[in-house]
């Protein structure tokens, strides 16, 4: 039998939030959020950040009401990065007309992308496309989604942190058919960031992308740390392990967040978040303490044995 988010979520979500978890990893919702450091810039933030690939909907209330709560509640937990990008469909759109409405640009850590294959031009054209969407003149992370056209993309991009319109640059993946032309990237660029694919289910960017970023100096943003939602379904109807409290789990979602954000070289995880409960749930994961590498291993062994 196959089991969703919301079928975990609804029996875990909303109790640690009022209560605090109980064991040796006890913590409160009130707890400051973990935060983990930008090599390149000694800057902060959360652990547990937003992604968006599903904000591409429609004008209508009906649609975007859900997501401005959504929005409205990771401020008001302390979370900050916030990522979409053009391919996302109107996601871009979305995100800055509900920002806006709410008055919370400046909570946020916006990072989008790029993807223009047609030259410099067409990249500065995107650039500026994605001000007007995200009603933004800087942005805090500009990316250049699954390395389409990073040779013309990333000068552009360093034109445009230099002059003070990008804070930090970036390069995405979550396909491990890229990961070697992706390590090359790395190491002949300087970037603040990478995105790769990371989760119990994919573990293959730890084995070589994920040590390079900390070498190089680079900050991790961890996608698809649900491994796409599979992992749900192989757990099935099993409780999360009861050890798992030592370290402040209550839900599978916490427990696969605080699995990913807890490799050394990860800065943060963006786990979608379309409903209050989604963030609610997730946000806990950035709170109490991270496991520790022994603790990590017992995660993969659980895991390993399903």
């Amino acid at each position: 039998m196959k089991y969703t988010r919301r079928e975990f979520t609804l029996t875990t979500a909303g109790a640690g939030l009022l209560t605090a978890v109980a064991g040796p990893g006890a913590f409160a919702a009130t707890d400051p959020l973990i935060r983990k450091t930008i090599p390149s810039s000694g800057e902060t933030i959360p652990v547990i950040g937003l992604g968006t690939n599903r904000y591409g909907v429609d004008a209508s209330e009906t649609a975007r009401a859900p997501l401005r709560a959504a929005l409205k509640r990771f401020a008001e937990l302390g979370g900050t990065l916030i990522d979409t990008a053009p391919m996302y469909r109107s996601s871009e759109t979305v995100l800055g007309d509900l920002i806006s409405e709410l008055g919370i640009r400046d909570e946020f850590f916006v990072a989008t992308k790029t993807d223009r294959t047609g030259g410099p031009g067409e990249t500065r054209a995107q650039l500026k496309e994605s001000q007007e969407k995200l009603h933004t003149r800087k942005f805090d992370l500009m990316q250049v989604h699954n390395l389409l056209g990073w040779q013309d993309a990333l000068p552009v991009l360093r034109e445009w942190k230099q002059e003070g319109l990008i804070r930090y640059i970036g390069i995405t993946t979550s396909r491990a058919d890229q990961y070697s032309d992706f390590e090359q990237v790395m190491k002949k660029e300087e970037l603040d960031f990478i995105q790769v694919n990371y989760s119990l289910e994919q573990t293959e960017s730890a084995d070589r992308l994920m040590p390079l970023a900390a070498d190089r100096g680079m900050g991790v943003i961890i996608n698809r740390g649900f491994g796409g939602g599979r992992i749900f379904e192989k757990v099935g109807e099993q409780p999360v392990p009861e050890w798992a409290s030592e370290f402040g789990c209550t839900s599978w979602a916490q427990f696969l967040l605080k699995y990913a954000v807890s490799h050394p070289a990860a800065t943060v995880a963006i786990p979608g978040m379309t409903k209050v409960r989604h963030v609610e749930d997730n946000l806990l994961a950035a709170r109490g303490r991270l496991p520790d590498a022994a603790e990590r291993k017992r995660m993969e062994a659980f895991y390993a044995a399903l």
